[in-house]
């Protein structure tokens, strides 16, 4: 079977070169903390804004200020900063996290939109950041359909490949 990292880049179409071309330099030295807020905020205002109401209601239940505060504390991680989201939350274990979500190919695809939104009205990122970021976030995003995918169909089995997040 496929494993989730080559569902992901045949998925998003992102090689898995270019999925951690975040790493290559350290994106929150350059960019600073502030910038990662203003991305999660401008991204979670545009979720909670949305149109369509199916992507609406996958966050109905979460706390708009908390889910900002979650994404730029992981991405500050992800990307070179702090580990403010494990010091206050513990291992990140995004497939887990999710688990609870509808994680689809479309609802993955209306996340990457409106987070292409919001990157691409940071004045405050370059572009070469960006591209990086955005082929971060769509080999993710990806990685999590398949992964929540995954986990949902060995429900119950036990995922013998998740035993370090627990």
């Amino acid at each position: 079977m496929a494993s989730l990292e080559q569902k992901a880049s045949e998925w998003s179409g992102v090689d898995p070169k270019d999925a951690v071309a975040v790493d290559e330099i350290n994106l929150f030295q350059k960019l600073g903390l502030q910038t990662f807020i203003n991305l999660s905020t401008n991204f979670y205002n545009r979720v909670y804004d949305d149109e369509e109401e199916w992507f609406r209601s996958i966050f109905s239940n979460s706390n708009k200020e908390e889910a900002i505060r979650n994404q730029y504390e992981f991405f500050v991680q992800r990307m070179g900063g702090p580990n403010l989201y494990s010091q206050r939350k513990g291992h990140t274990a995004l497939i887990g996290r999710h688990r609870t979500f509808p994680v689809t190919h479309k609802a993955a695809e209306r996340w990457l939109h409106h987070m292409q939104q919001a990157l691409d009205s940071a004045a405050d990122i370059d572009e070469d950041s960006k591209t990086k970021m955005i082929n971060f976030f769509r080999h993710t995003a990806f990685f999590l359909v398949a992964g929540v995918e995954l986990k949902n169909q060995n429900k119950g089995t036990g995922c013998k490949n998740c035993s370090h997040h627990h």
